[in-house]
């Protein structure tokens, strides 16, 4: 039995050491049909619990495979909607690490879910958009990964634009080898700019497949934890799975493959032109990038910043826009991408808020 099953619910009265009067206040009692599982859910030493109460502002405490939550009415719910989501996500066999904790509290946090006082009546599970593989299921860990995992499902051109740390790249190959695993697509195609500023690679030692490995080993690295090492190699070898410079897109029609093209800000207004009308019949495209890292020369527009502005009100293709508040790398990243952005305001004459 799932936990929210086996949830109870009780007003202020039933609060302990709660002040009475206190209406606004809930206690929450979760049990759990797995210990292990349980287990799993509070972390090592509770540092998940500590972490949800940090965050939400609540009271939690363990006795064996139950939870008592404690705290305001609207922190309380949200807190009992992120255990209730991490322990599904343990229920399919998938760890938990603090990341998908800090996911979960960012998306109950951005959820309208709430109890309806004064019954506490509770109105549904947290819902996250995942993709899954053979190897491993991706949650969203954010509202913006939510809308960006829900538009790859649903369009045939996507954006991905915001800072690094995003998910953005890493989202957009799952997408792509999940496609690929259900037979929607017969291959994938991954690209991006070779270079900074031109691709010239003459200087460079070794073979062309030598010469932009470097460039592309993020996109290998998502790919490997996509899918098991031994097929993405045979994948490779059988040109099921392609991985080129952006140069190599040139003249080309891309059908019934899922087509991706990462840092797509050192592109050039051509490039990204040339790159877009490559799309072909029963094909997906996704470009990712972000203008606030652009590597062209001075004077050279970014064709993807170009492509943002002339292509917005077109049917069909969704632009989703990630911030720091997306970061789920460790959580200084998203303190470095705020103090950048920051300076580059101030540069701009910009007046920031604190």
């Amino acid at each position: 039995m799932a936990a929210n099953e086996e949830m109870l619910l009780s007003a202020a009265a039933d609060l302990g050491n709660v002040p009475s009067g206190a209406s606004d206040m809930a206690h929450i009692v979760l049990t759990f049909d797995n210990n292990r599982l349980a287990s799993a859910l509070y972390g090592q030493f509770d540092e998940n619990l500590a972490r949800i109460e940090q965050k939400l502002g609540v009271d939690i405490r363990p006795r064996g495979n139950q939870l008592s939550i404690r705290g305001n009415v609207t922190a309380a719910e949200q807190a009992r909607r992120a255990l209730d989501h991490l322990y599904g996500i343990l229920q399919k066999g998938v760890n938990i690490a603090q990341s998908d904790v800090d996911g979960a509290i960012r998306m109950t946090l951005a959820s309208d879910d709430q109890l309806t006082l004064p019954t506490l009546e509770r109105k549904g599970k947290m819902a996250a958009a995942q993709i899954s593989t053979r190897k491993r299921t991706i949650y969203a860990r954010s509202p913006n990964q939510d809308a960006y995992m829900r538009a790859l499902d649903r369009s045939e051109l996507v954006f991905g634009v915001g800072p690094a740390g995003t998910g953005k790249t890493y989202l957009a190959v799952a997408h792509a080898a999940m496609l690929l695993e259900r037979g929607m697509v017969e291959r994938i195609i991954l690209s991006r700019p070779a270079v900074e500023a031109g691709e010239r690679l003459g200087f460079l030692p070794g073979d062309m497949k030598e010469k932009v490995d470097p460039y592309l080993r993020p996109l290998y690295d998502a790919l490997y934890d996509m899918m098991p090492a031994d097929k993405v190699e045979r994948s490779i070898a059988a040109e099921v799975i392609e991985i080129a410079p952006l140069a190599f897109m040139r003249g080309r029609t891309l059908a019934h493959s899922a087509v991706i093209l990462d840092e797509a800000q050192n592109t050039t207004t051509m490039q990204m032109k040339m790159f877009l009308t490559r799309l072909g019949e029963n094909s997906r495209m996704i470009v990712t990038g972000d203008p606030s890292q652009i590597d062209l020369p001075p004077n050279t527009k970014s064709g993807l910043v170009d492509a943002l502005r002339v292509l917005t009100d077109v049917p069909g293709i969704v632009t989703v826009r990630f911030n720091e508040k997306d970061v789920v790398r460790h959580p200084l990243v998203a303190e470095i991408v705020t103090a950048y952005d920051r300076e580059a305001r101030l540069a701009r004459g910009g007046v920031v808020e604190d």
